[in-house]
């Protein structure tokens, strides 16, 4: 580990806590609601922002018996740091990534004959067969097989015996809109395509089609696994979506800093780049030590965001700079250097959530999430005992 890595936290009051009760409590529930289906834990963009180590090592404790993630290197990372559970790569590996991925029993997606090639040519220099996912296009229409080639692919890969067709899958697109049409008939086309290859006598163990969206919200989806990423952190693929009320999620993620400096300012002072909040009362500004190189958007102050100190809202001000927020707090020593700041979780008994950056700003909580920088060190609480 550098230098650099091994002080963060240690020099600036900010920080990420990653809850895991409530990440527990989120995978729990999830199995109750699909089981029989197995619980797969997307756990790709360094698990939505939480730390892929620590949160593979909770969801798999709580019951999750897989990993996803989109790139190979994050598969290495999750054995480097000695997680040996199954993980699935979401996309199709380059040759080299395939040989990579193999070589640490990590399950490629095939979706192309060079695909294929490439898989088998790195299961034998490995000496064994290798299990692989083939990815079935239903209408996403980003990475996967057209279903007029699956046969052909399956027929590739099941000649000879180095690759073994363990799984076949596919992603929804609109899922999380449950009165769309849509997700029935990519449903209705997974299965075709299945059951033409059952008539040649091609078939596999697994089959997957939801991911959070389908999981909570189409009950015919949920087959041998299901493949759940934002809601084992806490949140709905899409903030109008009404899951089951056998699902409850607890946000498993709070950011939190420190006030380090106070300023008081006059009526008509305009704070931070741009000068674009002018103050309407005298009063003490604070300084807080996180900014948008730490994903805190840029123009959270521009459309009302938030943050909680001593249990009360307070507006940030001006632009988000790249280092810092500006907080406007008020009457003079209402606020203090070192008192917590919340920008999302709880305080009190009010909370501010990712969800509600992501409306103010007009963007999704998977981007507020992963946008947390890695200057940001998380957190586990409670702290493992071991």
């Amino acid at each position: 580990m550098s230098d650099q890595h091994s002080t963060l936290g240690v020099f600036r009051p900010a920080w990420a806590e990653i809850d895991s009760n409530a990440l527990a409590h989120n995978v729990r529930s999830i199995i109750d609601l699909v089981h029989p289906a197995e619980l797969c834990a997307v756990v790709k963009a360094d698990g939505y922002g939480h730390s892929a180590v620590v949160v593979a090592e909770e969801v798999l404790r709580a019951g999750a018996t897989r990993l996803a993630v989109a790139l190979v290197e994050e598969g290495l990372a999750l054995r480097e740091a000695g997680i040996t559970a199954p993980i699935l790569v979401l996309s199709e590996p380059s040759n080299r990534g395939m040989r990579a991925a193999i070589q640490a029993q990590i399950t490629p997606t095939l979706y192309s004959a060079q695909g294929v090639v490439s898989a088998r040519e790195a299961a034998a220099a490995n000496g064994q067969a290798v299990a692989v996912h083939l990815k079935i296009d239903t209408g996403m229409h980003r990475v996967g097989a057209d279903p007029q080639d699956v046969l052909s692919l399956a027929t590739a890969i099941l000649d000879g015996d180095d690759l073994l067709l363990e799984g076949i899958w596919t992603h929804f697109s609109v899922a999380d809109d449950p009165d769309d049409p849509y997700t029935a008939i990519q449903i209705a086309l997974f299965d075709a395509t299945v059951q033409a290859l059952r008539e040649f006598g091609i078939t596999a163990p697994i089959h997957h089609l939801a991911n959070s969206a389908g999981a909570l919200a189409h009950p015919g989806s949920r087959r041998d696994w299901v493949r759940c990423g934002i809601a084992l952190y806490g949140y709905l693929p899409e903030s109008s979506l009404v899951p089951s009320s056998q699902v409850s999620l607890a946000p498993v993620l709070s950011l939190k800093a420190q006030v380090a400096f106070v300023r008081p300012l006059d009526a008509g002072e305009r704070p931070s780049y741009g000068r674009i909040t002018e103050l309407k009362e005298a009063g003490d500004v604070a300084v807080v030590p996180i900014g948008y190189a730490d994903g805190v958007p840029r123009n959270l102050g521009r459309c009302g965001g938030e943050v909680l100190i001593r249990g009360r809202r307070r507006k940030i001000i001006g632009n988000v700079t790249m280092d810092q927020i500006m907080v406007e707090c008020g009457t003079t020593g209402e606020v203090v250097v070192g008192d917590e700041v919340v920008l999302l979780g709880y305080q009190g008994t009010d909370e501010i959530t990712a969800q509600e950056w992501a409306t103010k700003v007009g963007t999704i909580v998977y981007e507020i999430l992963c946008a947390i920088g890695p200057r940001v060190p998380r957190v586990v609480i409670p702290i493992s005992a071991s």
